[in-house]
């Protein structure tokens, strides 16, 4: 089982690590999955990836105050404009882009009502 979780580990932290650049993949949520999976598997990879000078601190801003940079609250408000835009522009049919809005308005809503790293 351990094998398992340290796959869905990896798995997660690719993800994370490709959400770095491509701006609608969160980085934050994989980290914090991969954190949990590697405290399942393999306490080196779990120390390792507490203690790695880019991913550590937003899993300990999160672990210790719930906290999300204002940096990343900005970059997910503008990829979720981004893509509300996007999905406007291609036409979708109203009643989606009324399900979509109120979808990213509540995790807009979220993201912000967290504390600030």
């Amino acid at each position: 089982m351990r094998y398992l979780w340290a796959l869905f580990g990896l798995l997660a932290l690719a993800l994370g690590t490709i959400g770095i650049v491509a701006p609608l993949l969160p980085t934050v949520p994989f980290l914090l999955l991969a954190a949990f999976c590697f405290s399942k598997s393999s306490e080196r990879l779990h120390n390792w990836l507490l203690s790695h000078p880019t991913f550590g601190p937003p899993i300990a801003d999160w672990n210790e105050r719930g906290a999300i940079s204002l940096a990343a609250k900005r970059l997910a408000t503008i990829s979720i404009v981004v893509v509300f835009g996007i999905s406007i522009a291609i036409g979708l049919r109203t009643t989606l882009l009324l399900v979509q809005a109120a979808t990213l308005s509540c995790v807009l809503l979220f993201i912000w009502t967290r504390p600030n790293s």
